[in-house]
Parts: C-alpha cells; structure tokens; sequence
C-alpha cells in the first residue's frame, strides 16, 4: 500500500474499498475499548479540545487511575505541569525521567554533548520504574528519537505522545513540513 499517493481519499467518506476488511475488527476487549473510546472523543470533541486535555477525557473514560509520565530532562518543567494538571483531575501519578540511574555514557563508550560525566538516556528503565508502578497509561514528554521507541517497546501499559521533542522548532516537528527554509535544507541532497 502506499495510501501517501492516493488521489480521491475515498475511503473517508465514499467508501471505497481498497483493502478487503472484515467489518468487525478482531481486536481484544480492551483494545477495542481503547478504539471506541477514542472516536467517541473524536466525535464529541474535534477542533475543542486540546491535545492533554483530550488525553484526561480519555483516561477517565477508559476508568484509568494510576498514569505515568516518561520524560526528557529538559523538559522538567512541562512534566511537572502535566503531573499537575493530572493530580489535580483525580489520577495517581507516576514519573521517570529520561537520566534514571545515572549511568555514565563511558561506559558504553557513548559520544557526549560535553566534556566530563555525562548520563545516558535510560529508556528501557523508565518503562521498568513505571511498569512496577502498574501505570494504566503512560505519558511520553519530549523522549529522543531512539529513546521513545526502546520505551514505548518495553511498556507494558499502553502509551501516547504529549510532546515531541524538536529542539529547533520548539518541539513543533510539523513545522518543519510547514516552513519553507527547513524543507528546502531537508530536501536538499548533501
């Protein structure tokens, strides 16, 4: 499939079919939970609500308690915001962030930004700290691009994104889609 190159989009709302699918999807209860959830929010909610806020209506409709936050350093100050915004809607929260453990990039004969000690990034720990914590949903704010995956990878509560990280564009990655000077020098053969 390559649905980037489709013309008429019709599978939106004329129903044209070009894949051949059952009209029930054979996903497990929660997970169809999860879908249905998420359209009903759609459909209530569409150009109203913000990304976090759509992300609480969403929780509390799944009956979820226990949330986690998996977070970059540098975005420390955001995180301590969302886990606000959450405790104060009813939820238990939970964070780790991105330097857990403090584990020296030497020892991995990693590259650093600095000279001296430096902490890797610790991914895989994040989701272990929250996996104990019995998060129901897990929250990424700002993990490196590597890191999310290894993360959400080794979760075992479902995971979203809240922020992408993009240190240029202020963790608005889509402007670069958006913004003719970067698309030029993206697309530029080097």
């Amino acid at each position: 499939m390559k649905c980037h190159l489709c013309e008429d989009r019709g599978c939106y709302r004329e129903g044209k079919v070009c894949v051949e699918s059952s009209n029930n999807l054979l996903l497990p209860e929660e997970e169809m939970k999860i879908l249905k959830t998420a359209s009903l929010i759609e459909k209530e909610f569409y150009c109203k609500m913000t990304r976090i806020e759509e992300i609480v209506e969403f929780s509390k409709r799944m009956g979820y308690k226990r949330i986690g936050i998996a977070f970059c350093i540098g975005l420390f100050d955001e995180a301590k915001i969302v886990a606000d915004i959450f405790s104060k809607k009813g939820f238990e929260v939970f964070s780790a962030v991105c330097k857990l453990g403090s584990v020296d990039k030497d020892i991995f004969n990693l590259p650093k930004l600095q000279d001296g000690k430096e902490a890797i990034c610790n991914p895989v720990k994040q989701a272990e700290v929250l996996n104990k914590k019995k998060t129901d949903l897990n929250i990424i704010i700002g993990l490196c691009v590597g890191h999310d995956i290894l993360f959400q990878k080794y979760s075992e509560a479902p995971s979203t994104v809240l922020i992408v990280k993009d240190r240029v564009l202020a963790h608005n990655p889509v402007g670069a889609l958006h913004t003719p000077y970067h698309l030029r020098r993206i697309l530029e053969d080097k």
